[in-house]
């Protein structure tokens, strides 16, 4: 370990002593832990996965990061790699995964069809993002990404990590009063449900009951904008204001009917070439 990077705090150390002792707040020690034992989970859907198999490999050592010890089980990860399409089949086992791994734990949408729905955005059976449903800590664009990106978007990770406060109650929700509330697994059925948006769905069901428009989003109204009142000009301002242009304006309208007149006249005289 170089202590040299805890040596940033308002107590100088002698310099005889820095590679012995080191002065560091508890947040900092406790996320420079944290951001070097990420265990991510194994388990890939798609395409993104082989390049996820090839950043472990031995070319690009993810043992750097001490990121390396992938996991086949959520009670023994804290990094959720989501590599790949997702679809709706499979969103129910993503979501009930991640309520399985204990905090504090992140997510990595790995490509653009975990990011936003990708190529098969349009896709009957494909989601729009994994975001719908579980929160992510880190996007990493591509498709499919290089492992360089990933190691990127891993280092972005672990910047976020070296951000959080032990006294900020936001940046550390799992430390708070009582047990955090499970994400909602959706529900398969003819489509996928959100259970989130139960209330929205039974109030077009009751609505389409009653025979009234149901499942139309309704546009906001777009505030128009006042119109300026221009006081009312009398006599011979007013008269003068009438009749006068501006003379660059007149220039350039008398250009455009000479235009129209020279193309007028190209036309009638084709046509007439093509009658005789």
């Amino acid at each position: 370990m170089d202590l040299q990077q805890f040596q940033d705090t308002e107590f100088p150390v002698p310099t005889e002593l820095q590679s012995n002792v080191a002065i560091t707040s508890l947040s900092k020690l406790y996320n420079w832990g944290r951001r070097n034992s990420m265990w991510p989970m194994l388990f890939g859907l798609a395409c993104c996965a082989i390049e996820m198999i090839a950043t472990a490999s031995s070319r690009f050592d993810l043992s750097r990061f001490g990121m390396e010890v992938m996991r086949a089980t959520p009670r023994q990860a804290d990094l959720m790699i989501v590599s790949g399409t997702v679809t709706k089949k499979m969103i129910v086992p993503i979501v009930r995964l991640y309520n399985q791994m204990p905090e504090p734990k992140y997510v990595l949408a790995m490509g653009a069809c975990a990011s936003g729905g990708g190529p098969f955005k349009e896709g009957y059976n494909v989601v729009s993002g994994i975001d719908k449903y579980i929160p992510v800590d880190v996007y990493v664009p591509g498709c499919p990404p290089t492992p360089q990106a990933l190691l990127y978007g891993l280092i972005a990770l672990q910047k976020k990590i070296d951000g959080q406060s032990l006294a900020n109650m936001d940046d550390v929700p799992w430390y708070g009063v009582g047990p955090s509330e499970p994400t909602p697994v959706p529900i398969l059925g003819p489509d996928i449900i959100d259970p989130r948006q139960m209330h929205i769905i039974r109030q077009q069901a009751e609505r389409a009951a009653q025979g009234l428009p149901a499942g139309v989003r309704e546009l906001p109204a777009i505030p128009q904008p006042e119109k300026k009142k221009v006081p009312a000009k009398t006599g011979q301002g007013a008269a003068a204001a009438d009749g006068e242009m501006d003379p660059a304006k007149a220039e350039r309208l008398r250009k455009r009917e000479a235009a129209l007149a020279r193309k007028r006249a190209r036309e009638a005289a084709k046509k007439q070439q093509g009658e005789g």
